[in-house]
């Protein structure tokens, strides 16, 4: 039997809620395993250890996390501390830092909802969007001169390198032939003329490798429309990571709710633990009320229980997802009136009665 070492980071706002729903789940699914256990430790680190330390996370947590198997991260951001001090300090400190290059995000409207496009049929959103983890326009690379004076100055620099793109490109054709055999790779290479031309070129080079993937290339203003109007012409999606970062929202908007999207921020080569977590915010404003939506969170546990080597508990989790998304309750996002602690129960039910059928 399988012990597998998971280090949850709750974060902040929300972040601590939903976590404890999905370990609830997880643990619920361990204990009537004959396949594997979970060992949890939870680290405190967020806006509220930056308080107590002056920094976000501890010296020596890359280090630490290297000994587990997984991550299971919440949120992080508060409302008196600046944005880019708390993703830098935090979240983007650990993927960077561990080289979770690919970040995934799978789509699709679940059973029992609905989605805001008209005459969706089904089957036509269900999507993978794969997002280039570690450089691009959330590189890092720039700055700011001449600070407090009429030429004041910051630059931003968009990072594109051929062995950064070709990894991402490769992992995500690998994953189209695990689907549909279709892939788009989104650009902007009509009006930034170096890197996405880099990116471009780096793209069709790598599809002369996968004969058997149909590919195309979208411009990304353009794939939000096409997103909307031609659902169904989309399986698996590579983009940078600010154009992936946008049009996951989207998605998520289209398949009913942010409050129910997943992300596995991967790092393939298993040198170093994956990471996942629900793709909303921190959402301060309703922290403490019990309605946040845990269904992002157990559906990135899913992806996770993937990730480790255990599919039937996996396809059994997302079962039972499913169910409730089907019957409720729902929490507000949804249109229900349910709570946080009320679809956790719901997903335990109904977990044990399919473990009894």
């Amino acid at each position: 039997m399988n012990t597998y070492r998971i280090a949850a980071i709750p974060g902040d706002g929300i972040g601590s809620e939903v976590i404890d729903a999905g370990l609830i789940v997880l643990r619920a699914l361990a204990e009537r395993s004959t396949d594997f256990r979970l060992a949890v430790t939870s680290f405190p680190w967020g806006s509220q250890y930056y308080r107590d330390h002056g920094v976000m996370l501890a010296p020596d947590a890359l280090q630490t996390l290297r000994s587990f198997d997984a991550i299971y991260f919440g949120a992080v951001g508060a409302p008196d501390l600046p944005d880019d001090l708390t993703l830098w300090g935090l979240r983007l400190a650990i993927c960077q830092g561990l080289d979770q290059f690919a970040n995934v995000r799978p789509t699709r409207v679940l059973r029992g909802l609905a989605s805001p496009l008209r005459d969706l049929e089904p089957g036509d959103l269900d999507w993978v969007i794969v997002r280039e983890n570690s450089e691009g326009e959330y590189s890092g690379h720039g700055g700011r001169v001449h600070g407090g004076t009429p030429l004041e100055m910051a630059t931003e620099v968009s990072i594109v390198t051929r062995g950064g793109t070709e990894r991402i490109m490769r992992f995500a054709f690998d994953l189209a032939r695990t689907r549909s055999k279709r892939l788009t790779f989104v650009t902007k290479s009509n009006a930034q003329k170096h890197g996405m031309v880099l990116w471009d070129e780096i793209a069709r080079e790598v599809a002369r490798e996968y004969p058997d993937v149909d590919v195309d290339k979208e411009l990304v203003d353009a794939m939000t429309v096409r997103m909307v109007n031609k659902p169904g012409s989309l399986d698996v999606v590579v983009a940078t990571n600010l154009h992936a970062d946008i049009l996951s929202d989207l998605a998520a908007a289209l398949a009913g709710s942010i409050g129910i999207a997943p992300t596995a921020n991967l790092d393939p080569t298993r040198r170093a633990p994956s990471m996942f977590e629900p793709i909303h915010g921190s959402a301060f404003d309703i922290t403490g009320k019990g309605i946040a939506n845990p269904i992002g969170s157990l559906w990135s546990a899913v992806l996770m229980l993937e990730h480790l080597g255990e599919p039937a508990a996996a396809a059994s989790m997302m079962a039972a997802i499913e169910e409730v998304c089907e019957r409720g309750p729902r929490t507000p996002d949804l249109g229900g009136n349910g709570t946080t602690a009320s679809v956790t129960e719901a997903v335990l039910r109904a977990l044990e009665a399919r473990a009894s059928a």
